[in-house]
């Protein structure tokens, strides 16, 4: 066959997302036969995508989304290498296909929802992955999620630095009070980050440990270390009040109005509706939040390419 024409090399970079010079050498080793230069571009890709499995990828975007209804919602993790590859269309309409594709399919685990057909096209999500991956270069991955019913409120902090999603149990159901009660509490919860929804959600454990490290800063303070063990006791079970304040979402002060507490304030919005308001449940996923960045010392870097 002749030359490869730049008609054909734009065609196949349009297709797959490849760069110029991949795609006029793929064209070049199948002859020109467009359907066989992807197949060799996606193959090239997943070995290349192999080698840098390993490599850590702590950026990417949390997205928390519902139906139209809110009455079914995920909140969904997927990660990439640099934030710059995060703000990529094809990364950003990818994580929002997932997000629909748990809605949709309910799966059970992030092995069956890579063996789902993504929302709105004809390839699994993980086949979807591996696509995309010939056009970015960066190792990706679905790193959490979780699927949610009943009246849902989402909300995405930073473009998605932050993802949470509220339960709101009421019988009222999603009328517009509701859902914007929800917002509060969905915006509390990427504020002030609470570990738990209500007391009764807090272990023990975490209520001993919490006593101990009160008990020991009395110990280190003159003032407190004279008074009688018993009364120091009695004085860290009045302190663990504000403890619950602190870390429970129900408890916590409404950002918004710190005269009120976040119950106290759906109690406001309870006599709007008509009926009892709270929150039965929230999910907040942080970005990156647990993944240890590899710190790439320049020098290093440097080094290795010299080598």
């Amino acid at each position: 066959m002749g030359k490869i024409s730049v008609a054909e090399i734009k065609e196949l970079m349009k297709t797959t997302g490849v760069g110029m010079m991949d795609c006029k050498r793929a064209l070049e080793e199948t002859d020109g036969d467009m359907d066989k230069a992807v197949v060799i571009l996606r193959e090239k890709g997943l070995a290349t995508q192999a080698k840098k499995a390993d490599r850590v990828a702590a950026e990417g975007i949390v997205m928390a989304m519902t139906s139209d209804d809110h009455k079914v919602g995920a909140v969904v993790e997927v990660n990439i290498e640099t934030d710059f590859a995060a703000k990529n269309p094809k990364f950003v309409e990818f994580v929002n296909n997932v997000a629909k594709t748990i809605i949709e399919q309910a799966p059970a685990d992030i092995d069956a929802l890579n063996a789902c057909t993504i929302s709105g096209g004809s390839m699994t999500v993980a086949e979807t992955l591996s696509d995309l991956f010939i056009s970015i270069r960066e190792n990706m991955q679905i790193r959490r999620f979780k699927r949610m019913e009943g009246v849902l409120v989402p909300y995405v902090h930073d473009g998605g630095k932050i993802g949470v999603m509220v339960n709101m149990d009421t019988a009222a159901g999603a009328v517009d009070a509701v859902l914007a009660a929800g917002k509060d509490c969905a915006l509390q919860a990427a504020a002030m980050n609470p570990s738990y929804l209500k007391r009764e959600d807090v272990p023990d454990s975490a209520l001993e440990e919490e006593k101990k490290i009160m008990l020991a800063q009395m110990a280190d303070d003159p003032k407190m270390a004279s008074k009688p063990e018993q009364v120091r006791v009695k004085i860290v079970e009045g302190k663990i009040g504000k403890y619950y304040s602190e870390n429970c979402l129900l408890e916590q002060d409404f950002v918004k109005d710190n005269s009120l507490t976040i119950q106290k304030y759906l109690d406001t919005v309870a006599k709007e509706v008509g009926s009892p308001v709270t929150v039965s449940e929230f999910v907040r996923f942080e970005r990156g939040e647990g993944i240890e960045k590899k710190e790439d010392n320049l020098a290093d870097e440097v080094a290795k390419m010299i080598k």
